[in-house]
């Protein structure tokens, strides 16, 4: 029973992401986030980082705070709202109910989640839609 409760839940804590280290790709550019529910949108700064692995890097962040981090290494995820607000991480596969996991994979071409709608313009823009709760992820990266 101890084995079962200690999954997906259990508390990890990922090492800093080095991206310098051979085999990661990393891509800055601006996004506008508009979380669920009645909370405004946000826009600010982008950086999704990936490796070779499938592991991934992402934080969004407005000068001077950041907003949200979420990181999947090495079959771990953590997630990360404001500086102390909110932590989740576990392991496994992350859960689908963030955008900041799912664009990740959607930008690698894979099909989103269920409840997930994702849309690439010719021009390099993309959007990101929870259809349930409402929350959107839209932006672009610099060349």
């Amino acid at each position: 029973m101890v084995a079962l409760c200690a999954g997906c839940g259990s508390a990890v804590r990922l090492p800093p992401v080095n991206l310098s280290q051979p085999g990661w790709r990393a891509q800055q550019g601006q996004a506008v986030w508009k979380p669920p529910g009645p909370r405004p949108e946000i826009t600010g700064d982008l950086l999704l980082a990936t490796n070779i692995n499938g592991d991934f890097f992402v934080q969004f962040s407005k000068a001077p705070f950041t907003v949200a981090t979420a990181q999947a290494y090495g079959g771990d995820w953590q997630i990360q709202f404001g500086v102390h607000e909110y932590h989740r991480s576990g392991r496994g596969a992350p859960p689908r109910r963030f955008s900041w996991f799912e664009l990740p994979r959607a930008l690698a071409g894979m099909p989103p989640g269920p409840l997930w709608k994702f849309e690439r313009e010719p021009d390099g823009e993309w959007r990101l839609e929870n259809t349930f709760s409402g929350e959107t992820l839209e932006g672009r990266f610099f060349p």
